[in-house]
């Protein structure tokens, strides 16, 4: 049991180091581990996990990786898995803190900053496109409700409230 937390910790630990971007963008690293890698659970499951973590407060990643944790090893997976993904990121925002009024303006950091945008993006989409698998591949009515909910976000600004409750209200509607 002692080396199956030690190897849950190290896979949330990597994941934490190298999830830029986090939410969204930090899926298609947990689901290479979970899924790929580990063989915690399957594309299926893992799908499920997302849509639980998305349906629980909190940041999705944080709550796929304390989910994991638990299939994986119970109470205390969830707390190793949890705390292994939240170690990086608070070390990182601690010396950032510590240094940001000395970096604040400097070109590189702003250009590092410019150039981590179009990979978070792709992160992004790639979790998308991690999801659409064959066992939960979405149907002409789940495209349609997400090619609207793109247009009205990205061109015509709609508020995120409303967005969600025509999304929700299209799903009844269509299912």
């Amino acid at each position: 049991m002692h080396g199956h937390l030690m190897q849950l910790f190290l896979s949330f630990l990597k994941i934490g180091v190298f999830g830029f971007g986090g939410g969204y963008a930090i899926l298609p690293l947990i689901s290479h581990e979970v899924v790929g890698v580990r063989g915690w659970a399957t594309a299926s499951e893992f799908a499920d996990m997302v849509a639980l973590s998305q349906m629980t407060p909190g940041p999705v990643a944080l709550n796929a990786a304390t989910y994991v944790g638990y299939t994986a090893a119970g109470v205390v997976g969830s707390v190793v898995a949890t705390l292994a993904i939240c170690l990086p990121p608070f070390v990182i925002m601690c010396t950032v803190c510590r240094f940001f009024l000395s970096l604040s303006g400097n070109p590189r950091v702003e250009g590092a900053m410019r150039l981590l945008r179009p990979a978070v993006v792709g992160l992004v989409a790639a979790a998308g496109l991690f999801l659409m698998n064959r066992e939960s591949f979405v149907d002409w009515k789940s495209a349609v409700i997400f090619a609207a909910a793109f247009v009205l976000t990205a061109f015509v600004r709609l508020h995120p409230i409303p967005l969600l409750i025509g999304a929700g209200l299209a799903g009844w509607v269509l299912y």
